[in-house]
Protein backbone atom coordinates (compact mmCIF):
# COMPACT_ATOMS: atom_id res chain seq x y z
CA UNK A 1 0.00 0.00 0.00
CA UNK A 2 2.82 2.30 0.60
CA UNK A 3 3.98 2.75 -2.76
CA UNK A 4 0.68 3.38 -4.42
CA UNK A 5 0.23 6.61 -6.35
CA UNK A 6 -2.24 8.63 -4.16
CA UNK A 7 -4.44 10.86 -6.72
CA UNK A 8 -4.31 14.28 -4.88
CA UNK A 9 -0.53 14.14 -4.39
CA UNK A 10 -0.39 13.78 -8.49
CA UNK A 11 -2.85 17.22 -9.19
CA UNK A 12 -0.48 19.30 -6.25
CA UNK A 13 2.62 18.24 -7.92
CA UNK A 14 1.07 19.13 -11.34
CA UNK A 15 -0.17 22.06 -9.99
CA UNK A 16 3.12 22.97 -8.42
CA UNK A 17 4.63 22.66 -11.71
CA UNK A 18 2.72 24.71 -13.57
CA UNK A 19 3.23 27.29 -11.23
CA UNK A 20 6.78 27.13 -11.44
CA UNK A 21 6.39 27.54 -15.56
CA UNK A 22 4.38 30.67 -15.60
CA UNK A 23 6.74 32.33 -12.70
CA UNK A 24 9.44 31.52 -15.14
CA UNK A 25 7.31 33.12 -18.17
CA UNK A 26 6.75 36.01 -16.38
CA UNK A 27 10.27 36.44 -15.37
CA UNK A 28 11.58 36.15 -19.28
CA UNK A 29 8.38 38.61 -20.44
CA UNK A 30 9.38 40.99 -17.91
CA UNK A 31 13.16 40.70 -18.86
CA UNK A 32 12.16 41.33 -22.27
CA UNK A 33 9.71 44.59 -20.95
CA UNK A 34 11.84 46.17 -19.13
CA UNK A 35 15.02 46.51 -21.74
CA UNK A 36 12.59 48.28 -23.81
CA UNK A 37 11.71 51.17 -20.89
CA UNK A 38 12.71 54.29 -20.92
CA UNK A 39 12.35 57.33 -19.10
CA UNK A 40 10.27 59.88 -20.32
CA UNK A 41 9.89 63.76 -19.37
CA UNK A 42 7.18 64.42 -17.39
CA UNK A 43 4.60 67.29 -18.42
CA UNK A 44 6.90 69.86 -16.15
CA UNK A 45 9.67 69.20 -17.88
CA UNK A 46 12.39 67.01 -15.55
CA UNK A 47 13.68 64.43 -17.19
CA UNK A 48 14.88 62.39 -14.28
CA UNK A 49 11.88 61.39 -11.90
CA UNK A 50 13.23 62.02 -8.93
CA UNK A 51 14.85 65.50 -9.51
CA UNK A 52 13.42 68.33 -7.59
CA UNK A 53 11.74 70.75 -9.98
CA UNK A 54 10.44 74.47 -9.53
CA UNK A 55 6.92 74.68 -9.34
CA UNK A 56 5.59 77.12 -11.86
CA UNK A 57 3.66 80.10 -11.19
CA UNK A 58 -0.10 79.76 -11.10
CA UNK A 59 -1.69 81.19 -14.58
CA UNK A 60 -3.74 84.32 -14.07
CA UNK A 61 -7.47 83.97 -13.88
CA UNK A 62 -10.03 85.04 -16.43
CA UNK A 63 -12.49 87.36 -15.16
CA UNK A 64 -14.44 88.57 -17.72
CA UNK A 65 -17.90 86.42 -16.24
CA UNK A 66 -17.96 85.12 -20.05
CA UNK A 67 -19.77 81.52 -19.77
CA UNK A 68 -17.72 79.09 -21.94
CA UNK A 69 -18.84 76.08 -24.40
CA UNK A 70 -18.74 72.80 -22.86
CA UNK A 71 -15.99 70.49 -24.79
CA UNK A 72 -18.15 67.25 -24.10
CA UNK A 73 -21.22 66.72 -22.80
CA UNK A 74 -21.62 66.38 -18.76
CA UNK A 75 -18.66 68.49 -18.61
CA UNK A 76 -18.91 70.66 -15.58
CA UNK A 77 -19.10 74.24 -16.15
CA UNK A 78 -16.13 75.91 -15.59
CA UNK A 79 -15.82 79.11 -13.00
CA UNK A 80 -15.62 82.58 -14.93
CA UNK A 81 -14.21 84.45 -12.39
CA UNK A 82 -11.38 84.55 -9.64
CA UNK A 83 -12.70 83.03 -6.85
CA UNK A 84 -9.34 83.51 -4.51
CA UNK A 85 -10.09 83.97 -1.18
CA UNK A 86 -13.76 82.26 -1.46
CA UNK A 87 -14.29 80.01 1.53
CA UNK A 88 -15.07 76.44 1.21
CA UNK A 89 -15.36 75.01 4.29
CA UNK A 90 -17.92 72.17 6.00
CA UNK A 91 -19.56 75.50 7.55
CA UNK A 92 -19.35 78.04 4.96
CA UNK A 93 -19.37 77.66 1.03
CA UNK A 94 -18.89 80.99 -0.60
CA UNK A 95 -20.64 80.01 -4.64
CA UNK A 96 -23.75 79.63 -2.98
CA UNK A 97 -24.14 83.49 -1.81
CA UNK A 98 -24.69 83.70 -5.53
CA UNK A 99 -25.77 80.52 -7.22
CA UNK A 100 -28.22 78.95 -5.02
CA UNK A 101 -31.22 79.36 -6.04
CA UNK A 102 -33.09 81.99 -4.40
CA UNK A 103 -30.22 84.24 -4.64
CA UNK A 104 -29.91 84.06 -8.43
CA UNK A 105 -31.95 86.78 -9.42
CA UNK A 106 -30.13 89.31 -7.37
CA UNK A 107 -26.64 88.14 -8.39
CA UNK A 108 -27.19 87.43 -11.76
CA UNK A 109 -25.31 84.32 -11.51
CA UNK A 110 -26.79 80.98 -13.18
CA UNK A 111 -28.71 78.61 -10.66
CA UNK A 112 -26.96 75.43 -9.58
CA UNK A 113 -28.04 72.07 -11.26
CA UNK A 114 -31.70 70.51 -10.56
CA UNK A 115 -29.29 67.39 -10.10
CA UNK A 116 -26.75 69.13 -7.10
CA UNK A 117 -30.25 69.01 -5.21
CA UNK A 118 -30.42 65.14 -5.83
CA UNK A 119 -29.34 62.35 -3.16
CA UNK A 120 -28.00 59.10 -4.40
CA UNK A 121 -31.30 57.65 -4.55
CA UNK A 122 -32.61 60.14 -6.80
CA UNK A 123 -34.54 62.00 -3.71
CA UNK A 124 -34.73 65.85 -4.70
CA UNK A 125 -33.67 67.78 -1.46
CA UNK A 126 -34.24 71.31 -0.10
CA UNK A 127 -30.43 72.29 -0.14
CA UNK A 128 -27.43 71.37 -1.90
CA UNK A 129 -26.66 67.61 -1.23
CA UNK A 130 -23.53 66.84 0.61
CA UNK A 131 -21.85 65.02 -1.80
CA UNK A 132 -22.38 67.83 -4.68
CA UNK A 133 -21.33 70.92 -1.57
CA UNK A 134 -17.80 71.26 -2.77
CA UNK A 135 -18.25 72.50 -5.49
CA UNK A 136 -14.14 72.87 -6.53
CA UNK A 137 -13.93 69.35 -6.75
CA UNK A 138 -15.55 69.17 -10.04
CA UNK A 139 -15.52 72.73 -11.33
CA UNK A 140 -12.21 74.61 -11.77
CA UNK A 141 -11.61 78.13 -12.19
CA UNK A 142 -10.92 79.12 -15.93
CA UNK A 143 -6.80 80.71 -16.81
CA UNK A 144 -5.30 82.18 -19.09
CA UNK A 145 -2.33 78.83 -18.98
CA UNK A 146 -0.96 77.29 -22.12
CA UNK A 147 -2.16 73.61 -22.92
CA UNK A 148 0.76 70.82 -21.58
CA UNK A 149 0.06 69.06 -24.56
CA UNK A 150 -1.25 69.64 -28.24
CA UNK A 151 -5.11 69.59 -28.20
CA UNK A 152 -6.87 68.39 -31.78
CA UNK A 153 -10.23 68.03 -30.39
CA UNK A 154 -12.77 69.22 -32.39
CA UNK A 155 -16.49 69.87 -32.06
CA UNK A 156 -19.11 67.35 -33.22
CA UNK A 157 -20.68 70.45 -35.73
CA UNK A 158 -17.25 70.86 -37.01
CA UNK A 159 -16.60 66.97 -37.72
CA UNK A 160 -20.16 67.08 -39.45
CA UNK A 161 -19.38 69.97 -41.68
CA UNK A 162 -16.18 68.41 -43.39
Amino acid sequence: MRGQDRPGLKAAHRLVFLAAACSGLMVLAVGAYSADLTIVPRLTGAADPMSEVQTPPLARPITDDVRRMRNYPEQPPVIPHSIEGYQLTLNANRCLDCHKREFTEGSGAPMISVTHFMDREGQVLADVTPRRYFCTECHVQQTDAAPLVPNTFQDMNQIGRN
